[in-house]
């Protein structure tokens, strides 16, 4: 299989596009759901979290309330840090072994893995290809402002939190740009489909004169 990272800040739009490269055939795992599954209550890694952070981020049935371990970590450098160091090598364990099931049962030929910290962990060179999904500041914001009912202050500085988009955009073999309507955004993620489509059988063309 080819694989394919998928990245880019947060409210961009990644998991709309995600959504349609699914319906357009590719495998497709999203690294935050996954990360979920290590959050369960009374596992290794949630009491880890809970004595770090305090029972104050629980809620009553003692599932982690992401809303308010989100805004701790999105304010402070070293406990995102700390979560993120915590999270991302059992996420990225997981996903090789995924990756490698799906592989062995032949169903696919693009394998995706949407994740937003893929440049930030130095996972760029895991994937075959990287696409970034990128849309302007503004809307940007706009729509972390609506998506989680935050303060516009609030909405900033989770976003300047993050690795700079623009910096992403460097990384990228594909940029899928979802500023303007839906159906552009679906355009150009069709168009990258196609791209990868080639991509792949240049990666199975290759192996084999090998």
């Amino acid at each position: 299989m080819l694989k394919v990272g998928l990245t880019g800040g947060i409210a961009t739009g990644k998991t709309v596009v995600s959504n349609i490269l699914k319906e357009l055939g590719c495998y497709v795992l999203e690294a935050d759901k996954l990360a979920h599954e290590f959050y369960k209550p009374k596992t290794k890694i949630w009491e880890k979290i809970v004595n770090h952070f305090g029972k104050g981020i629980l809620n009553p049935d003692l599932t982690i309330n992401r809303a308010k371990l989100a805004n701790i970590v999105f304010n402070n450098d070293k406990e995102r840090n700390f979560l993120n160091n915590l999270i991302h090598p059992l996420v990225i364990e997981e996903e090789k072994k995924i990756f490698k099931k799906i592989e062995k049962e032949g169903k696919y030929q693009i394998f995706i893995t949407e994740a937003a910290l893929i440049v930030e962990a130095g996972l760029v060179s895991s994937f075959d290809r990287l696409i970034v999904v990128y849309c302007d500041e503004e809307t940007q914001l706009e729509r972390l402002i609506e998506r989680n009912n935050i303060e516009r202050e609030n909405a900033i500085r989770r976003i300047k939190s993050q690795f700079p988009l623009k910096e992403k955009l460097k990384y990228a073999d594909y940029i899928i740009d979802t500023s303007g309507t839906l159906r552009e955004t679906v355009e150009q993620t069709e168009r990258v489909f196609r791209f990868l489509l080639q991509d792949y059988y240049l990666l199975k063309g290759g192996s084999k004169n090998e």
